[in-house]
């Protein structure tokens, strides 16, 4: 699983431009089963998606398609983690350590 932390590098007008194509993007990966959640942080200086179910090159090639990205408003920081305990709900993305 992983964490995809964005920080915008602009200001919030220039993000706010591009946030249609931002949310049409997040809406196809959403359709597709890769993301999990997202949001804004707090404070509004970027936002957090969780995805799962791809491989690193795969989410870093994700995150180069964002629309953000593409308009040079934010950059991302990906972090990898193992999921071995989740919600009822997101048992379907748990994942075992390796022994």
């Amino acid at each position: 699983m992983f964490v995809m932390e964005l920080t915008y590098t602009a200001p919030i007008e220039a993000v706010e431009d591009e946030l249609d194509a931002h949310i049409a993007w997040l809406d196809g990966y959403y359709a597709s089963g890769v993301f999990l959640a997202s949001g804004r942080k707090v404070p509004r200086e970027g936002g957090i998606i969780l995805a799962a179910g791809v491989s690193r090159a795969e989410v870093e090639r994700i995150a180069s398609e964002d629309p953000f990205v593409l308009a040079g408003v934010c950059a991302y920081r990906i972090t990898e983690f193992i999921a071995t305990k989740t919600s009822p709900e997101l048992a379907g993305v748990r994942e075992n350590l390796a022994v």
